[in-house]
């Protein structure tokens, strides 16, 4: 197979670890570019929580799942 050929393929997607309306405790390890959101991570996958500061142990829910990420809620 070519390389043009093999590019445009896409490896099998792993499920996501979270899912809508699931609820974790997490560590904030870092902010958002924006400076909006604290970024938890939970098997990898990357949580934005509004309101959130790196430092903060929190209770979250998840409000919305993306393809690469997820956004979550305090609780």
């Amino acid at each position: 197979m070519s390389r043009r050929k093999a590019f445009g393929l896409r490896s099998p997607r792993k499920p996501m670890p979270v899912a809508v309306g699931e609820e974790h405790e997490v560590d904030i390890v870092e902010m958002s570019r924006r400076g909006d959101s604290g970024i938890a991570r939970i098997e990898g996958l990357v949580v934005f929580v509004p309101g959130t500061r790196p430092g903060q142990h929190v209770k979250i829910k998840i409000i919305r799942i993306g393809r690469n990420y997820a956004v979550a809620q305090v609780i």
